[in-house]
């Protein structure tokens, strides 16, 4: 009855992951004990076609031990002929009770963060996109050196979802 059980429970998993008929580029790094500052997360992403639009995503995993209500981030894309992009942005990390966003029923909470939507990939060619936390401290001139609580950094790229 178990074995029958397990076995369930990952053709099933199985299904749910393989559904995602939206995803084009899916991928994580994974930060090793703490953030530093000076540390960038690289993804080189080929683009399927030149026509169409995508929306693009940061993707998030924090633990509880990320301690703050919001998240900046320096995100640039560089284009295969040398233009490049570069965004400040900034997401809400928990709710006014100091509750973690984010789905998961684990202490690991997954975040998709909009980065831009409708992006038609015109050059052909590979594209880089570099990720690097912006945090600083209320009343502090520094910014945070090492950040606490993220665990994997990721970048999506998918369809527009049809209405």
């Amino acid at each position: 009855m178990q074995r029958s059980s397990i076995l369930f429970f990952l053709i099933t998993s199985l299904v749910f992951v393989s559904c995602d008929t939206n995803r084009i580029f899916d991928t994580y790094v994974s930060v090793p004990d703490k953030w530093h500052k000076d540390s960038v997360i690289s993804f080189e992403v080929t683009p399927p076609d030149s026509t169409n639009a995508y929306n693009l995503f940061v993707n998030l995993r924090n633990t509880n031990a990320y301690k703050y209500n919001n998240l900046f981030l320096i995100v640039e894309m560089e284009f295969p002929h040398g233009k490049t992009i570069k965004d400040t942005l900034e997401y809400k990390m928990a709710d006014p009770t100091g509750k973690l966003l984010g789905t998961g029923l684990t202490g690991i909470k997954e975040n998709k963060l909009w980065y831009k939507e409708q992006v038609v990939f015109k050059e052909q060619g590979n594209y880089t996109v570099n990720i690097q936390h912006a945090m600083r401290e209320n009343g502090k001139v520094n910014g945070v050196v090492e950040l606490e609580g993220i665990t994997d950094i990721g970048f999506r790229i998918e369809k527009p979802k049809k209405e």
